[in-house]
């Protein structure tokens, strides 16, 4: 009698290789500065005293870092299909990341150390002899806007790609 052959096993998984053309495209550009002023954001408040709503600025600004990482890490590796559900709505799953979480909390931790650095701008008075955190709330305040900005630019693009039809991040 005729034998059968075996049933295919599960498909081989390529190597793990750095997707280039991610890192060179504009979105790639946009997460490596989202990362950088993230993180610049929430070390500048979390090297210094804090309080009040301050924790939930610096709850936000990591937790966006942090799934902004994982995009990046699985988008760099063109690994995206293994995250269930989102693997496939890619562009979508950056998309509403970026507007919805990247802007909205940015934005409002910006605004918490605005107004925490308007509080504290008695202290930026030449003779001024205590320690002083406006220039550490400044700094976070403005590395929070900027990086509002480029969580707004990278949404865009991915709205723009969305709305030309295109399924992909590049």
């Amino acid at each position: 009698p005729p034998t059968v052959p075996p049933p295919p096993g599960p498909p081989a998984r390529g190597s793990l290789s750095l997707h280039r053309a991610f890192l060179r495209s504009p979105l790639g550009l946009l997460r490596l500065g989202q990362l950088a002023l993230g993180a610049a954001f929430w070390v500048t408040v979390a090297a210094h005293k804090y309080e009040g709503a301050a924790h939930f600025a610096l709850f936000a600004a990591v937790l966006i870092w942090l799934l902004t990482l994982a995009l990046f890490g699985l988008s760099l590796l063109g690994r995206w299909e293994l995250v269930p559900w989102l693997g496939s709505r890619w562009l979508l799953t950056n998309l509403v990341h970026d507007l919805a979480l990247g802007v909205g909390l940015y934005a409002a931790a910006t605004g918490i150390m605005g107004h925490k650095a308007k509080q504290r701008s008695f202290c930026n008075l030449p003779g001024y002899s205590q320690h002083c955190l406006y220039s550490a709330y400044l700094s976070a305040s403005i590395c929070g806007g900027i990086t509002a900005c480029l969580y707004l630019f990278s949404g865009l693009y991915c709205l723009l790609r969305r709305c030309q039809d295109q399924r992909d991040i590049i």
